[in-house]
């Protein structure tokens, strides 16, 4: 299979239209071409419909090796040997066979941004109205695109009433508010990655611009060290990580990041298609083969607040204890036939605890680890957004390769995004032990590719042969830039806000049942504002009252000033209560959030400056508490 691979290979750089090797160096981008379909069969997915690529899609940038020419993937096919070798696969069936009715299409995309009363006929319910009002005029003409296509198709196809998108954006200036001042985005350095402004923004006045001049768009060294790196940012309402906000507030998230990815993606000239999955019963009980959401169902019965399945977690921790410093782990397989063993060893005694963790060697936790990403019968990185990942591998910029993983991380599911968190932290440590394990980024990139990426398909081969790199590049800007990928944008949260205030504006609901909370609340709204009054009767603009349950002192009137960061309550509170003692020292470490207002709830990173969030949320409650991560 090996030498097909070489042979295959050979014969495509033969052909005059295809130059794709995967480990020459293909031609620079060429400046914004026609609109390319991704619609995949596996999970990088066919480039389009025909299973062909177009001839003026966009050609992959030059992807780093850590070996001079063809040597350079062989880690990469090696890995792809012994993939085929052991012959588990999941996701076999997951795609149905004939394309998806175009209808269908753009209905599973507005269900997806929290759009589908826009089809249904019910503008009124739901959050679309809301979120309609929010959107940057970019974003708006990408819905009204989608809408008016489903409209169309729909009339095509038969003679039933719709909806028709002029009834939805009727007068741009009313349906559709600018999200920030129309100014120009800030020019980005060269270390600096700006979450204050919509990517897509960035794209429309990157094309504005002289593309040609762009040192962002040169094409990527093959030496890690030349891998463009990008610091976080330090905004003064604080950086937020995704565990920070509330569940409510992260499906707000994932409904703007798919409208505003779909933007993004059009403006660089891509179009994005949809995966469509067969309807196929999946394994209830057992460890492998089994989707993540079950698996995890099964472990919080045992382990309340599990967030990775508890057989990733024990794998990473054998790992971790014996492997870290291993020459070739995750790159040397292990007994296959003491692998299977394992495996049946797993399925039965996990959950009893009878397992024997000291039988299991590092090569063959690394393979038992990459065995349960393989089998998982809905992929990793999911098989809806398979199109997305695949369409990130041939932008040119790597600064836009890194703004659209990091939409695609936003619109994960939690499941999935904690999962992948954790096998990335692990990857991190594997790279940091370089010296001593020989595994080093690219290396590392390179064996992960394809247990995460598949390719399903007539043309399989061919496609694995053309993004192998491109894959194993895509592994190594998440493992490189995961702490930044993990960070929520302040242009998303700051959408929120503006979601939850035009939500708020709404007419309340008339039912009794909810009548009858709204008037519970306002009751006890009521009583603590006598209370906060009775201990200070007037509290200053710029003076808030932060509460904190689980301190001696529960409350407490603090001053605000420009350089008022949230560590500075955290220690006041801590001294006050005499932090440091034998009663308290035990005690959790609690951090400050913002509660209500604009916003669900938002854990406040500690160098965040408190007067600013108290301008831009001025009705929030202020609480001290542990998190619950």
């Amino acid at each position: 299979i090996y030498s097909l691979f070489r042979n295959i290979l050979t014969f495509f750089n033969l052909l005059p239209t295809s130059q794709y090797q995967p480990t020459d160096l293909p031609p620079p981008l060429p400046p914004y071409p026609r609109k390319v379909q991704y619609q995949g069969i596996g999970l990088l997915g066919r480039m389009s419909s025909t299973g062909t690529r177009p001839s003026s899609h966009p050609s992959p940038p030059e992807r780093p090796a850590s070996r001079d020419s063809q040597d350079s993937m062989e880690d990469y096919w090696s890995e792809v040997k012994n993939i085929e070798e052991d012959g588990q696969r999941g996701h076999e069936d997951l795609l149905e066979r004939g394309s998806m009715d175009e209808a269908e299409l753009e209905e599973a995309w507005l269900q997806d941004a929290g759009l589908s009363t826009l089809v249904s006929g019910a503008l009124g319910e739901g959050p679309a109205e809301a979120l309609l009002s929010t959107l940057t005029r970019s974003q708006a003409a990408m819905v009204k695109k989608r809408v008016d296509n489903y409209t169309l198709t729909v009339r095509k196809r038969s003679k039933q009433p719709t909806r028709h998108v002029r009834d939805v954006f009727s007068t741009p200036n009313t349906s559709v508010r600018q999200m920030c001042p129309p100014c120009p985005p800030p020019q980005d350095t060269s270390d600096s990655l700006s979450f204050e402004v919509p990517y897509s923004e960035g794209v429309a006045a990157h094309r504005r611009g002289r593309q040609g001049d762009c040192k962002d768009c040169q094409r990527i060294r093959r030496d890690d060290h030349d891998l463009p790196t990008f610091q976080l940012p330090r905004p003064k309402l604080g950086l937020t990580r995704i565990q920070d906000l509330s569940c409510e507030d992260m499906k707000k998230i994932g409904y703007i990041s798919l409208i505003e990815l779909t933007t993004f993606y059009d403006g660089l000239g891509i179009e994005l298609k949809r995966n469509r999955a067969a309807r196929s019963k999946a394994r209830e009980n057992g460890i492998f083969g089994v989707p993540l959401t079950t698996l995890l169902e099964n472990d919080q019965k045992k382990f309340p607040g599990s967030k990775v399945p508890l057989v990733f977690r024990k794998l990473l921790s054998k790992l971790e204890q014996t492997g870290l410093q291993t020459e070739g782990i995750l790159r040397v397989p292990g007994s296959a036939s003491r692998v299977k063993h394992l495996r049946q060893e797993l399925e039965q005694k996990l959950y009893e605890d009878r397992f024997d963790w000291e039988l299991v060697r590092h090569n063959d936790a690394a393979g038992l680890l990459k065995m349960f990403i393989r089998e998982l019968p809905y992929p990793l990185l999911t098989l809806q957004h398979a199109p997305a990942f695949a369409a990130a591998q041939n932008i040119s910029s790597p600064r836009q390769q890194i703004q659209a993983l990091h939409l695609l991380i936003m619109l994960l599911p939690e499941p999935n995004r904690d999962t992948l968190k954790a096998l990335l932290e692990f990857l991190r440590k594997v790279v940091a032990y370089e010296e001593k394990n020989r595994m080093g980024l690219w290396n590392v990139s390179m064996i992960v590719a394809p247990n995460l990426f598949t390719y399903r398909g007539k043309n399989a081969k061919q496609e694995e042969m053309q993004g192998a790199a491109g894959a194993a590049h895509l592994v190594r800007l998440l493992i490189t830039h995961q702490d930044l990928l993990w960070t929520v944008p302040c242009f998303l949260i700051s959408h929120v806000r503006k979601l939850n205030e035009a939500g708020a504006s709404k007419k309340p609901p008339s039912s009794e049942k909810t009548k009858k909370k709204l008037l519970l609340m306002r009751r006890k709204t009521t009583e603590r504002e006598k209370t906060e009054r009775s201990e200070l009767t007037d509290l200053r603009q710029g003076v808030i009252r932060v509460h904190a349950p689980q301190h001696a002192k529960i409350s407490m009137a603090i001053q605000l000033d420009n350089e008022t960061k949230a560590k500075d309550v955290m220690a006041r509170f801590d001294y006050e209560n005499g932090r440091g003692t034998r009663s308290t020292s035990r005690r959790p470490r609690q951090y400050l959030f913002e509660v209500g207002g604009n916003i669900g709830e938002r854990s406040l990173d500690p160098e965040t400056h408190l007067l600013d969030v108290y301008h831009v949320n001025p009705h929030c409650e202020w609480v001290l508490k542990p998190t619950t991560t």
